[in-house]
């Protein structure tokens, strides 16, 4: 079941975020510590509660929770794009427990982050990833996404 993330989620979610963390120290310690997670329970609290944001968690029967998906609403009002405003939902993050994988869980998260993007009348879902996270990029591959633009870097 994918649901509206509540208070009671956040430790679990912090949990989530710090395999996350390592996972990207994994593909790139040059980058990323390992240690710390981009969120600590406070701010999660505040993301839950604030209304430009998305967080949806999914449960399993005992309502724990083995993944989510973290998605911002932005928006843009600049003459440079076809559509006044640009709307879109963006996933800032999204995890399944390592358990968990290739469930579906992952695939019902984001199917839930386009849902609440069509409700807000988003152009688009959109999300970054890290070329090293290759199993990630086939996951998006698969639901149907596709390389928008690409960040590219010179490391000095």
């Amino acid at each position: 079941m994918i649901r509206k993330a509540e208070e009671k989620d956040a430790p679990r979610v912090l949990e989530l975020l710090k395999e996350i963390v390592k996972l990207h120290h994994e593909g790139r310690p040059d980058i990323f510590s390992g240690e710390n997670p981009k969120y600590d329970i406070p701010a999660l609290l505040e993301k839950f509660q604030n209304p430009n944001e998305r967080i949806f968690v999914s449960v399993d029967d005992n309502d724990f929770v083995n993944g989510y998906v973290m998605c911002i609403l932005e928006e843009k009002d600049d003459p440079f794009f076809t559509q006044h405003p640009y709307r879109t939902l963006y996933v800032d993050d999204l995890c399944v427990e390592k358990a968990a994988r290739g469930g579906g869980i992952g695939k019902a998260l984001m199917a839930r982050a386009a849902e609440e993007a069509r409700a807000l009348g988003c152009y688009n879902l959109d999300l970054n990833v890290w070329a090293c996270n290759e199993d990630a990029i086939r996951f998006y591959e698969k639901i149907g996404m596709q390389v928008q633009r690409q960040y590219m870097e010179m490391i000095l």
